[in-house]
């Protein structure tokens, strides 16, 4: 192979020459010229690199300066993306679950921009407690005596549990030894809380027996999980909450609910299957209630521990509360999405998530005929685009045998030469990703929870410019 000429490599621009382009002006003022310095060092390494290896023209420092550019912006760009949700799953973990309302989103950048009085009480001028911010609101909406917050529900869990019996047995029943999402197991939290797990009954059937058998003066308490990310069918049965609420008041220890999700409303009234509410379940005897504030409740990751008074006391003792504590701007967007629940009648149009989870199928399905013809024309030639029926889920782990009739588009190669894997890659190259699944020799973009239809169209616009031969 002929190597390259020296005149070749001294035609190679400097990193000085780089940095006086008119190009480099504009990054400087951008990435700062430390920044900008690093990498014009970077892009002359790879030229030069490039001339040992063949003949071919030195870039010349504007050219050099147009690479820097798209090296940094590449380097620049967060990798939390915002992305259009076409996968069916309202509240889906690995896209951040529940999309805030923007009464949430305002009180939050509120919060970032200037100091709050996140533990200042202003009537007194002394030290106050972050939680009065949501304390009275979330009593309100429960009936709950009192209520504290932590950074999420599995974090509550495992407050409540170290806080009224570490050291001691809680019972449980095997049915409701539930695993959550990244195989974190209630037994783990259990063990990790301090607390020796009593496992009664069977996976599919529990007796008010059984509770009564393994309590003595060891139990710290009595936990009832719900089941809300599985079901278990047939021959089954189970302690129902006002009956083991009467069992724990007989033996003198608390009954904690834990809810998972947790909602504060009836879903039923919206066409969904109907879950317990928090009220319903401290009504049936729960003396504490656990439950999550990013998922059925719609707003940031939290987590809520509503019930009796001298209870949230203890928990609020707990050394751990400190390290589960939520920020001022989390506190500020979950007191503004309690507040949006004080007008139930206009919930579902100011609550993304329960917007998202009230669409009818028919409202969709006009959706995707506005689209079809600008969604099948960005695809192009070679793939062929039709509007197909869907199944939405809820997720994160609520209602998980509730399927919802949705709409939105099946996406189909004319030729099996490209696998629908790397349209999925196509997609989510995009500028602003489109994600969505595949499933039935189709990819499936279930448009439930699509609600800017330009910035949709515009982010499929860019499919002409990711080439095939640059995906993975």
């Amino acid at each position: 192979m002929d190597k390259p000429s020296p005149r070749s490599l001294r035609d190679l621009p400097s990193v000085d020459l780089v940095l006086k382009s008119e190009a480099a002006s504009a990054l400087r003022l951008r990435f700062g010229r430390s920044a900008l310095t690093d990498a014009i060092r970077a892009e002359l390494g790879e030229a030069r690199a490039a001339s040992r290896i063949g003949d071919t023209k030195p870039p010349d420092a504007e050219e050099i300066a147009a690479r820097v550019g798209m090296r940094l912006e590449a380097v620049d760009r967060s990798t939390l993306q915002p992305v259009v949700n076409l996968t069916g799953t309202v509240l889906h973990t690995n896209l951040g679950r529940a999309v805030l309302a923007e009464a949430a989103v305002e009180a939050a950048a509120a919060a970032m921009r200037r100091a709050v009085s996140l533990e200042f009480d202003l009537s007194t001028g002394k030290r106050g407690e972050r939680d009065d911010h949501v304390r009275e609101i979330l009593c309100a909406l429960t009936g709950a005596e009192d209520a504290t917050v932590v950074n999420n529900n599995a974090a509550a869990v495992l407050l409540v549990l170290n806080s009224l019996a570490d050291g001691r047995t809680a019972v449980v029943s095997r049915g409701e030894l539930i695993e959550i999402g990244g195989a974190f197991r209630m037994p783990d939290i259990m063990m990790r809380a301090g607390v020796k797990l009593v496992e009664v009954g069977t996976t599919n059937r529990t007796h008010p027996s059984d509770y009564k058998n393994a309590l003595g003066s060891d139990t710290g308490l009595i936990l009832k999980v719900h089941t809300s990310n599985y079901r278990i069918r047939g021959f089954t049965a189970e302690v129902d909450a006002p009956e083991l609420s009467a069992i724990a008041r007989g033996a003198n220890v608390p009954l904690v609910h834990d809810l998972g999700s947790g909602t504060l409303i009836d879903l039923s009234r919206y066409g969904l299957e109907k879950e317990p509410t928090v009220r319903e379940s401290l009504v049936a005897g729960a003396d504490l209630v656990t439950f999550s504030g990013d998922k059925l409740l719609g707003g940031p990751q939290a987590g809520f521990i509503v019930g009796r008074r001298e209870l949230v006391a203890r928990v609020n003792r707990n050394p751990m509360k400190r390290a589960l504590r939520v920020d001022k701007m989390r506190l500020a967007a979950i007191e503004a999405t309690l507040k949006l629940y004080r007008d139930p009648d206009r919930l579902h149009e100011r609550l993304p998530t329960l917007r998202f989870l009230s669409r009818t199928r028919d409202e969709i399905a006009a959706q995707a005929r506005r689209l079809h013809v600008p969604v099948a024309a960005a695809f192009g030639k070679d793939v062929t685009v039709e509007i197909c029926d869907c199944e939405s889920q809820i997720g994160s782990g609520a209602l998980p045998l509730s399927n919802i009739p949705s709409a939105g588009f099946a996406v189909r190669f004319v030729s099996r030469t490209v696998t629908l894997g790397r349209l999925a890659a196509r997609l989510r190259n995009l500028s602003i990703p489109v994600i969505g699944r595949i499933e039935d020799d189709a990819l499936r973009l279930d448009l439930r929870c699509l609600e800017d239809e330009a910035g949709f169209l515009s982010a499929l616009a860019g499919l002409a410019c990711v080439p095939e031969g640059e995906l993975p």
